[in-house]
């Protein structure tokens, strides 16, 4: 088999397609995270501080006096900008907290697949494919997922 065979058949494998979109939809899914963080949480928890900014925490390291993190990164300056690193932290615990979620759902769905749905009997025996090693009913006599004959 060439090269390019075994190329193709690696980027079509069902698992490749699954982490390329994952990993779209979990860029995305960040960049919601994000702004709901910035524009929906951070506001009303800066009010409840006495209308502070987040973004507009920092400490001046420079000695030179700056109105805001805006003003100081313009003219070069070395800040901490704390502000910024609350809201981030803020933004990972929420989205580790929602991937926490979806696999805690994925294994619940996944032990409810072990015995099957339709008459409650066990799930059928499986076995791996050998040629992408993916996991196929023992009875089946070709791969679902690289559609060669087992």
């Amino acid at each position: 088999m060439g090269m390019m065979q075994e190329f193709r058949d690696f980027a079509v494998k069902g698992n490749v397609v699954d982490m390329a979109v994952g990993i779209i939809i979990g860029a995305e899914f960040g960049k919601i995270v994000t702004s709901m963080v910035s524009d929906i949480f951070m506001p009303p928890i800066g009010m409840l501080m006495g209308k502070v900014s987040f973004n507009d925490l920092f400490v001046n390291l420079s000695g030179q006096p700056v109105a805001s993190v805006v003003d100081a990164k313009a003219r070069g300056l070395a800040t901490i900008n704390y502000g910024a690193f609350i809201t981030t932290a803020i933004n990972f615990i929420i989205v580790a907290f929602a991937v926490f979620m979806m696999i805690k759902l994925m294994n619940r769905l996944r032990a409810q697949q072990v015995l099957n749905p339709v008459s409650g009997a066990p799930a059928p025996e499986m076995k791996a494919c050998p040629h992408c090693l993916s996991e196929v009913p023992a009875a089946a006599k070709a791969c679902r997922f690289c559609a060669r004959d087992i």
